[in-house]
This record gives structure tokens, sequence and C-alpha cells, in this order.
């Protein structure tokens, strides 16, 4: 199995941008935007029933800027982060390898719903690991996904990048 992952941020698609809506009017929420953070990539070559095989999917990983209500002490999440960070990209690693690094230097884990808005520390569906850079203008981007009428409400293609 090879994992490839291509890192936005982008705008959603008209469809991502549908599923944030529902995903936020079900929690009885109004959508502020709609961030395609990533687009995990996997491709699998073997063998089945004796003969070669390859196969292949796309998992996008998008985050709805809900009107969540601000929490009033994210640096506690934070905290909570900083002490299971080692244990949770153990973890990690265990179904999808080792924790990408750049240079012995582990990447961040960007968390999806961010503490500010009640993001789970240690929930590995909330946590993405991402280059450092990469990690910078996502964390500069989300302010203006919770804003009202900005160009996270915009849909963006299909898809955004090429292979």
């Amino acid at each position: 199995m090879r994992t490839t992952i291509y890192y936005g941020p982008w705008q959603c698609s008209a469809a991502f941008l549908s599923r944030c809506e529902s995903k936020c009017s079900a929690q009885g929420l109004p959508l502020m935007g709609c961030m395609w953070l990533a687009d995990i990539k996997g491709d699998w070559q073997g063998r089945f029933l004796l003969m070669p095989a390859e196969a292949g999917g796309r998992l996008a990983i998008t985050h709805c800027c809900c009107d969540y209500p601000k929490v009033a002490d994210p640096e506690s999440l934070r905290k909570v982060w900083s002490r299971s960070r080692i244990r949770f990209r153990e973890e990690w690693a265990k179904e999808l390898g080792t924790w990408p690094n750049t240079a012995g230097r582990a990447w961040p884990g960007h968390h999806l719903r961010d503490f500010l808005h009640g993001g789970d520390p240690t929930a590995p569906g909330n946590v993405l690991p991402v280059p450092d850079d990469v990690h910078t203008t996502i964390n500069t981007e989300y302010p203006a996904c919770y804003a009202p009428g900005g160009k996270w409400l915009t849909p963006g293609p299909e898809r955004p990048y090429a292979d």
C-alpha cells in the first residue's frame, strides 16, 4: 500500500459544501464556510486469486466551519494534546505508517475542529499530520472560514490539484 497526501487548503467542491451545510444544519448551526484541507490517495498492488491486481481510492479531508460556540479555555485542550501527542502518533503509525517528519522533526498534527471551537484533542478523526508551512497556512485561513460571507462559502473545483 502506498499513501500519498495532497495538501490544500482549497475551497470545497459544491458537493462538499452541500455535505457541510447538511452537517451544520443537523446540529442546528449555520454553515460559515468549508475548507478542503487534504486529499489522501491510497494505491495498492498485490495479488488476488493468484493474479496480479491493483486498486486505489481517495479520501477527502474537509472541515465544516459550522458556527460552533467558542470554548472558554482552549489552552486546556492544547495541554491535553501536548501530553498525548507521542502516544497518538504511535497509534496512528500502526494503521497508516510512520508519522511524517522532515529532517527528523515530526510534522505538526492539525486539528480539523480546532481547540477554540471545542475540537477533541485526541480523536483519531480530528488530527491530520501536515508539513509546517501547510499548517501555518491552514491556521491563518481558519478565522476567515468562521467569518461571515468569506471565500470559504464559494464552491471550488471538483479536484484542485493534478497527480
